[in-house]
């Protein structure tokens, strides 16, 4: 029957004239919903652009249209079918709510924010509008900005641990520790062995120089799970920050257990062989590197080192100039650059080298000192009246080559 109907519509249209058989417009509307409801999409898509051709300036069909396409996941052809229904009749919040689902599913954040942002106007405490506004932002990098959404969210839903995991980790990225702790101990309530958490919270410690808390955290998120992806290497370049380089080599070694083509672990796994002197072991690890990627200055640093060991001057000479080029501030490529140029009777090149080398360290002290003046100075803001004042700082020791 509705095949039939819509059979003689579709007809009637194609006629120059009117037909007495011709089905009503009121008609065509209810065989569309009938056929929508039923999913028969092509079916229904037809009858409702019949409708279009009895009624083209009502919104209605033009929504509908776009629902069938966004069903079939079509969303860059329902984008267009939800603009034109609001076009005609812009107050129709569920049309507007389909066009930011369609534009978020099409990847087009900035158009879900922008109809979004309409809807919340009116209904600021809708969980869905709310999440999706932050997790838009959380897709385009901007993290600052995601951070009350995805806190507004998940205070309304207080078990949802992958948006407690998304909102820690824009606060990370926006440089919201305290956030970031907070929201840690959320989902350690909901999951006490989230080696992700773990991972992040260790991460915002290590961004407030909490290096022994940092350790212990990404400690427990290797033992909550050895196989998390980074987990291993997070751990290692803690250790080797620190200095502590056959702890550090262990780590890197298990990273690359779970992932061979870990090109980071690779790299300063072969740094950590050349910290405790065992240069063979480095030198393969250096030279499959530096094939996948020659834009790390540390492995073209490590290579002029092996090469000068093995008193191949022009090739260290080569990858010291190379890392010149892609850390032009690296104190120590500057210092080592020195030393080679002396050791090949380059005088004057030597002397440029380590007059490039004093200045970056001289610049470095410098901004020790600013740091540290700026931290007294918010310190003696919060004393109280009447306490004593903050000591002045011992002076840091001057930077210097740790090779």
């Amino acid at each position: 029957m509705l095949a039939s109907l819509l059979a003689s519509a579709v007809a009637c249209f194609g006629q120059s004239g009117p037909s007495p058989t011709a089905p009503s417009a009121e008609q065509l509307r209810q065989s569309a919903l009938v056929l929508e409801q039923q999913g028969r999409n092509a079916e229904a898509e037809a009858a409702w652009r019949a409708y279009v051709r009895a009624r083209p300036a009502n919104p209605e069909p033009y929504a509908h249209l776009g629902l069938l396409e966004a069903r079939q996941e079509h969303y860059a052809q329902a984008i267009p079918l939800y603009r034109k229904a609001l076009a005609i009749n812009p107050n129709v919040p569920a049309v507007r709510r389909d066009l930011g689902l369609a534009c978020f599913k099409n990847g087009d954040l900035h158009g879900a924010i922008r109809e979004f942002s309409l809807l919340l106007k009116s209904k600021p405490d809708d969980f869905q509008l709310v999440t999706l506004t932050g997790m838009s932002y959380y897709g385009l990098a901007q993290y600052k900005e995601a951070v009350p959404y995805l806190q507004q969210a998940a205070e309304a839903d207080k078990t949802n641990l992958p948006l407690r995991l998304a909102l820690a980790h824009s606060c990370l990225w926006s440089k919201q520790y305290k956030c970031v702790m907070s929201t840690y101990h959320e989902i350690l309530a909901l999951n006490s062995d989230s080696a992700e958490a773990d991972m992040i919270a260790a991460e915002a410690l290590d961004e407030e120089q909490d290096n022994a808390g940092s350790t212990e955290l990404f400690r427990r998120a290797a033992q909550a799970n050895p196989k998390e992806p980074n987990v291993h290497f997070g751990l290692a370049y803690l250790l080797w920050t620190q200095k502590r380089y056959a702890e550090a080599a262990t780590e890197f070694q298990a990273e690359l257990a779970n992932d061979p083509n870990h090109l980071q672990s690779m790299e300063y796994l072969a740094d950590t062989y050349i910290q405790m002197n065992q240069m063979s072991a480095a030198k393969p690890l250096l030279e499959r590197v530096v094939k996948k990627d020659s834009s790390l200055p540390l492995v073209h640093l490590d290579l002029a080192i092996l090469y000068t060991e093995a008193d191949q001057k022009p090739d260290a000479l080569r990858e010291l100039l190379a890392a010149e080029k892609l850390a032009p501030n690296e104190v120590d490529v500057h210092w080592r650059l020195g030393r080679l140029y002396r050791s090949m009777g380059k005088i004057n090149e030597a002397k440029a080298e380590f007059d490039k080398a004093a200045a970056l360290n001289k610049a470095h002290d410098d901004e020790n000192f600013r740091r540290i003046a700026e931290a007294n100075a918010r310190k003696a803001k919060t004393a109280a009246p009447g306490s004593a004042q903050p000591a002045p700082p011992d002076q840091p020791a001057p930077t210097t080559p740790n090779r």
